[in-house]
């Protein structure tokens, strides 16, 4: 049995939903992929996959099959990439995870200059807002918003966020226009939890340190558009990435706040595992997310700042 390709017929098994699938796939004989599947759990001593008329699934060890040899798979992709004249050109598929309204906004509608330059590059986007656990979900590469303490992790930073406070007019109707930090505690702002459940505290500058605030809320959101629309709806006061909210800032529909104040700038990173340093595959990706910010951060200096 060749248990190189036996792994990648597990593959493509796996990501098909079928034998015959994957056969037609990697221009095998579909007895061929049969057989190789058969040597392949006969090696290891465990079934790999279920089959049933209409599906094929993988079992709970097919699934941690399919994420070890993924990434070894990927592992050898990249070694062979990045010593072969190809390096400019890496090939395959490239798992990356980035907070939702940041990569909506600032990533999504560029990527079509991304293809261009890299057309056999395949990407595997996931948005979250919580940070999510690089090499048990398999993933190659994040932006994260932040400062990353995980000691685990390269970490590239990228920009740093323009922030602000605000509140709909609603809201400061009813309760009042905060002039002074000391006004805060009366107010209620909306509380934001990150993955861990921890609740961001508001911040400001204050004679060039960081000054902490947690405040009353009666409303938590772990979403950073729910966020801004509770803040529209009148929940309270927020502190957000300008850049989030400027067109509800020119609607009038938010109002900026304690504009005296200033709320410290926000990174954004990138961070992989130290093992994939050398892979092709994020190398030029991270340099692409680099220049492409970078450039926003010159034209648009309002918003963010290069790191």
């Amino acid at each position: 049995m060749d248990r190189l390709q036996a792994m990648q017929v597990f593959r493509r098994i796996v990501e098909l939903g079928g034998f015959g699938k994957a056969a037609d796939d990697l221009g095998l004989p579909r007895a061929t992929v049969s057989l190789l599947i058969q040597q392949l759990e006969a090696h290891l001593g465990v079934q790999l996959l279920q089959r049933t008329t209409r599906q094929v699934r993988a079992t709970l060890d097919g699934q941690a099959y399919y994420q070890r040899s993924g990434q070894l798979l990927d592992d050898l992709d990249d070694l062979e990439s990045s010593l072969s004249a190809q390096r400019s050109q890496p090939r395959g598929t490239l798992k990356v995870d980035m907070p939702i309204a940041f990569g909506c906004t600032w990533i999504l509608p560029r990527l079509a200059d991304f293809y261009r330059r890299y057309p056999a590059l395949q990407l595997d986007l996931g948005f979250h807002d919580r940070q999510v656990h690089l090499q048990r979900e398999g993933v190659d590469c994040a932006i994260r918003a932040g400062n990353v303490v995980d000691q685990a992790l390269v970490a590239r930073p990228i920009v740093r966020l323009h922030q602000l406070t605000c509140a709909s007019p609603g809201y400061l109707a009813r309760a009042g226009t905060p002039g002074r930090l000391e006004d805060l505690p009366a107010h209620q702002v909306i509380g934001f939890a990150s993955g861990n459940g921890r609740f961001f505290p508001f911040e400001f500058e204050v004679a060039g340190r960081v000054r902490e605030m947690q405040l009353p809320s009666e409303l938590n959101v772990n979403n950073a558009d729910a966020y801004v629309t509770a803040c529209e709806a009148g929940f309270g006061l927020i502190q957000v990435p300008r850049y989030h909210v400027q067109r509800q800032l020119a609607e009038g529909r938010l109002v900026e706040v304690l504009s005296e104040y200033r709320v410290p700038t926000w990174p954004i990173s990138a961070v992989y595992p130290p093992h994939r340093q050398l892979s092709p595959r994020v190398r030029v990706f991270i340099d692409w997310v680099i220049e492409l910010l970078h450039g926003e951060a010159d034209a648009q200096g309002a918003l963010m700042e290069r790191a």
